[in-house]
């Protein structure tokens, strides 16, 4: 088996699979949103980008979820389970990650964290502060990690611990 990769996004995670597909749908309508905001605003543009915003607000009531518009999102991402998922907007996620529900990206007096390439986040998760999250690390269902998390480790518990590095 590959190894999913950190750096190049794999759009087709993304793709919705079927019409009831609600994290896809609201990903979906967060990249149309943010294509139509680069370049030049014409009458087209800004009513398609209404439509998105429109499209965006339906799927985040249904999925519970609060993602921002202009939320710095790395190609890839995958989130099953939407409901509950909250992220800064000022926070940084890399490509091909998986995030469950219930999980909160955010600050706690600083800074938003960073998420490196193909991350896993488990249920419940909270990420809180200006830290960084390496590629392939896995942190565990309702971990609450305020520390630095280097590459290929894996925390869990509240304060998130190492438990396991690979590589």
């Amino acid at each position: 088996m590959s190894e999913v990769s950190a750096e190049i996004p794999d759009w087709s995670r993304e793709k919705p699979r079927r019409f009831w597909d609600p994290g896809r749908r609201l990903l979906r309508s967060i990249r149309k949103y943010q294509a139509l905001d680069q370049g030049n605003k014409t009458l087209f543009t800004k009513a398609a980008q209404k439509y998105w915003v429109l499209s965006h607000r339906f799927w985040s009531v249904v999925t519970g979820a609060e993602i921002d518009l202009k939320c710095n999102i790395g190609g890839g991402l995958l989130i099953p389970h939407p409901n509950g998922i909250v992220i800064h907007p000022a926070t940084v996620i890399g490509p091909n990650c998986l995030i469950f529900q219930q999980v909160t990206l955010g600050t706690l007096t600083g800074g938003a964290p960073k998420v490196g390439g193909h991350v896993d986040i488990g249920c419940g998760a909270k990420i809180l502060g200006e830290i960084t999250l390496g590629d392939h690390c896995r942190v565990g269902a309702n971990a609450v990690v305020l520390d630095d998390v280097g590459p290929y480790q894996t925390v869990v518990g509240i304060p998130a611990k190492l438990v396991k590095a690979e590589k």
